[in-house]
């Protein structure tokens, strides 16, 4: 049953981005030549990375931002949840920390959104759902699943909102801009936790 679990969370997650890939026309693997390449696409190539590499800094649209945001938002509190009951004390200050500043995110957020007529989402993106059963199903520590969690979720949200700090939506980029210190401050009280850990076991 447990690997059946597994199974279907990294089919969930990896399902989402084929289907992401799809939707941005990148339906071949990088390095990968397609019928008709040439070595002569290098450049063309290179050219197509650098320009997909501007468009992940460019800002995101401010709907996108609140509904992406929230959704990021519900996955910190209920991971933290789970970290308070499957979790050791080691982890506990800072799951407590994470359902304190993330849900008081969203509720800032909320007033925003209600203010610009835009929508919130109420639960999870389907890839964190992905990783909170892959959390949930761990076959390791759950202390050393939770803190890589956190990690790679920070640093997904952090480039989230950086994106939103430049947006043309006044209010959208001063709360990005003002949450963005508190969420380098979580990714890197989550690094010294896994420094940490690994050095006790």
């Amino acid at each position: 049953m447990k690997s059946t679990l597994i199974g279907a969370a990294v089919a969930l997650a990896m399902g989402l981005n084929v289907a992401q890939l799809h939707a941005q026309g990148q339906t071949t693997q990088p390095g990968v030549p397609t019928a008709g390449n040439t070595v002569d696409d290098d450049a063309d190539q290179s050219n197509r990375n650098r320009g997909s590499d501007d468009m992940n800094r460019k800002t995101i649209d401010a709907e996108d931002f609140v509904e992406t945001a929230s959704a990021k938002g519900h996955a910190e509190i209920e991971n933290a949840r789970m970290a308070l009951e499957d979790g050791s004390p080691a982890v506990h200050a800072f799951a407590n920390l994470m359902i304190e500043d993330h849900n008081a995110a969203n509720v800032e957020l909320r007033q925003i959104a209600e203010r610009a007529d835009m929508e919130m989402s109420d639960d999870p993106t389907l890839m964190d759902q992905a990783k909170a059963m892959i959390l949930e199903v761990r076959d390791d520590s759950f202390d050393k699943a939770y803190i890589d969690n956190q990690i790679s979720a920070h640093e997904e949200t952090i480039e989230l909102f950086e994106r939103a700090a430049r947006s043309d939506h006044a209010q959208i980029r001063g709360f990005a801009q003002q949450k963005l210190p508190i969420l380098q401050a979580h990714l890197r009280m989550a690094n010294e936790l896994k420094v940490q850990h690994d050095r006790n076991n």
